[in-house]
């Protein structure tokens, strides 16, 4: 038997959870089941269950840390009854301070991603630097290549960290324009413009 099967074969279910547990700790991303099969030298099956142990251990109500699927991956968060003293503590840098232009312009890149700075300027009809800046700095966007038939512009979409910071499992699980009244008809409209001139 090879070492990776001997280490396998010699680990207990509940010594695997400890370890993924460890990992999951130190990790500054979600990790998936995959991720956490290969850091352990062990079986993904056997890690999925690992991960059954170590959600029944960290559950709301149970614990002041819950494991959450999130952003792709498997990551701890603060429970609901102590996210309120842990806000207090430390402020997520990604939420702290984003301005009502970031935030419009976190929308349009979440919702048409990827998508270039001239693109978010024609939806909100201002300059849109200031914004992506401040949301780069941020982690919640990220370059994702360019666009030719723009001039070489750079085009944006929302990251990992986006994801995690707003509990999305994906970008799929954002409400749909259409789900959020008649107040962002006008909204709705600019974005079906772009995304009309962007596939045409």
């Amino acid at each position: 038997m090879d070492a990776p099967l001997r280490l396998i074969a010699s680990n207990p279910l509940d010594q695997l959870a400890k370890t993924v547990e460890a990992l999951l700790v130190v990790a500054s991303a979600p990790l998936t089941a995959q991720d956490l099969a290969e850091a352990a030298a062990d079986d993904p099956e056997r890690v999925e269950a690992a991960l059954g142990l170590v959600g029944e251990r960290y559950r709301e109500g149970r614990s002041g840390i819950v494991l959450e699927h999130v952003a792709g991956g498997w990551a701890f968060r603060a429970s609901r009854e102590a996210a309120e003293a842990c806000a207090r503590l430390i402020e997520k840098p990604a939420q702290r301070n984003l301005s009502q232009a970031a935030l419009e312009t976190l929308a349009i890149v979440a919702y048409l991603g990827p998508c270039t700075r001239p693109d978010v300027t024609r939806i909100r009809g201002v300059a849109a630097d200031s914004a992506v800046a401040s949301l780069l700095e941020r982690g919640l966007i990220s370059e994702a290549g360019r666009d030719e038939e723009a001039g070489g512009a750079i085009r944006y979409r929302t990251t990992p960290l986006f994801e995690r910071v707003f509990g999305l499992e994906s970008l799929s699980e954002l409400p749909r324009l259409d789900d959020l009244g008649a107040g962002v008809d006008e909204i709705r409209d600019r974005l079906h413009a772009v995304a009309e001139k962007r596939t045409a």
